[in-house]
């Protein structure tokens, strides 16, 4: 919205301001020449008078020694032509021989033309100048002058003006330049501020608001409006702290009598019950780790997750063998891929959220009989965790929607479930830099992967 602010107001002033330098530029130029021309022609008028005077006397010295001064001091060169077309006088520097021009130019004037200024279409151009002016007597051409005069003076001065002007604009740009930002600055201050507070909010400030007396009438309202959202977003998520709260806490106390209960049942049981009493302590301790992140949550507003090196390999045959008697029930076989560690630096709690929600989906979709597979993989900076069954699988529009919450397909209505597992999943892998993806199995049934990019943990 800035730059579109600045754009309006600074072309129309940059335009305006190089027409006004232009126009000025151009009539001052303007000026100059026809000055130039105008002073060679007043100039040449008193040439005529004198060369009159020395033409009827019969002498040049007079003639003589005012156009050595002219042309000392101005640089112009004078000439005076007899009836006859011959050079009767001439000032020290000008020419003998004549261009065919100005033969032109003093035979128009012995047949009593008189001399006219050159009026070029370009005002900057300011030619050497040869005018020609005939010289009578009672009405008779006795004669006629010419004067020759350079015009570096004249070009010299159209530079300098041009220069000042082009320096005059350029400055007048930059200060509007300045002006137009600033005034963009001052017109978008109050959107700063609610972009500001918005982003507040987005770290997790929710009492950010804004000053509803600042900035136009236009956007008061909308500053009204988005501090009665924000009041409402905030006694929302404080419902949902609260609720969190309670709901970890309640679930602390039932959780840690049953781990008791375990271990007291632990020791009146055989050996060949140990792995399965080790298994129970590694899920209990593995809840009592979620309760505390989700306490955790509700105190800052914004889980912080803890980065470390995991065997994504290690990790899905781990979250396999916790869920293969489940399995089992249904004759369904879990089957996590073999092959090297496959490291990756993010969050085990929560990957292994995520596997569960994405086994727990496979698991119930897939037929009596099935087949699971979980699959770790590394593919340059990116790792992976892959979790395919062999169910009716999702048809091509049914796969954007499998993530969404609460959306059920309609050959799982009959399959206990709310719809909100590949939505939790999503949402865990998201809030550690990670994406899921579905994707449909080419052989029937569907693959959902959970895609980790290393360096993506902040």
């Amino acid at each position: 919205m800035r730059t579109r602010l600045v754009i309006v107001f600074l072309v129309p002033l940059i335009a305006v301001l190089l027409s006004l330098g232009g126009a000025a530029g151009w009539s001052a130029a303007r000026s100059i020449q026809q000055a130039f021309y105008t002073q060679q022609l007043g100039d040449l008028g008193y040439f005529v008078t004198t060369a009159r005077q020395s033409l009827l006397a019969g002498s040049t010295a007079v003639f003589d020694a005012e156009a050595a001064r002219f042309h000392e001091v101005y640089g112009t060169r004078v000439s005076v032509f007899d009836i006859a077309g011959g050079v009767w006088s001439a000032s020290e520097g000008a020419s003998p021989a004549l261009s065919e021009m100005q033969i032109e130019q003093v035979s128009q004037a012995l047949s009593g033309r008189r001399a006219e200024i050159p009026n070029p279409a370009q005002p900057w151009a300011v030619a050497d100048v040869s005018l020609v002016e005939p010289v009578f007597d009672d009405g008779d051409v006795i004669g006629a002058v010419m004067i020759s005069a350079t015009g570096d003076a004249a070009r010299g001065a159209i530079t300098r003006q041009i220069a000042i002007f082009a320096a005059v604009s350029v400055a007048a740009i930059a200060v509007g330049v300045l002006l137009v930002f600033q005034l963009a600055r001052w017109v978008l201050s109050p959107v700063r501020r609610l972009d500001e507070a918005m982003a507040a909010i987005e770290r997790g400030a929710m009492d950010a608001r804004v000053d509803v007396d600042t900035g136009p009438p236009e956007l008061r309202r909308m500053t009204r409006v988005f501090n009665g959202m924000a009041d409402e977003i905030e006694r929302v998520f404080a419902r949902q702290q609260e609720f969190a709260a309670n709901a970890s806490h309640e679930l602390r106390n039932p959780l840690n009598a049953l781990l008791l209960r375990v271990e007291h049942l632990a020791t009146g049981l055989g050996s060949e019950w140990d792995a399965d009493v080790e298994e129970t302590r590694q899920e209990g301790r593995r809840m009592a780790e979620i309760l505390e992140t989700l306490l955790a949550l509700t105190r800052s507003g914004r889980g912080d997750s803890t980065f470390s090196a995991v065997d994504l390999t290690a990790l899905a045959a781990r979250r396999a063998g916790a869920w293969r008697e489940v399995a089992a029930q249904r004759g369904i076989t879990l089957h996590a891929g073999g092959g090297g560690p496959v490291l990756s630096v993010t969050d085990r709690m929560i990957v292994e959220s995520a596997l569960d929600a994405l086994i727990d989906n496979a698991v119930k979709f897939s037929p009596r009989g099935g087949v699971v597979e979980l699959q770790a993989r590394r593919e340059g900076d990116e790792c992976s965790v892959s979790v395919r069954d062999h169910g009716p699988g999702l048809s091509p529009e049914q796969l954007g929607q499998a993530t969404d919450r609460f959306w059920r397909g309609a050959d799982g209505e009959d399959v206990p479930g709310t719809g909100l597992g590949l939505a939790i999943a999503t949402d865990l892998m998201r809030s550690i830099g990670g994406d899921l993806l579905v994707a449909a199995a080419e052989d029937g049934g569907l693959q959902v992967t959970l895609r980790m990019r290393d360096g993506d943990a902040e």
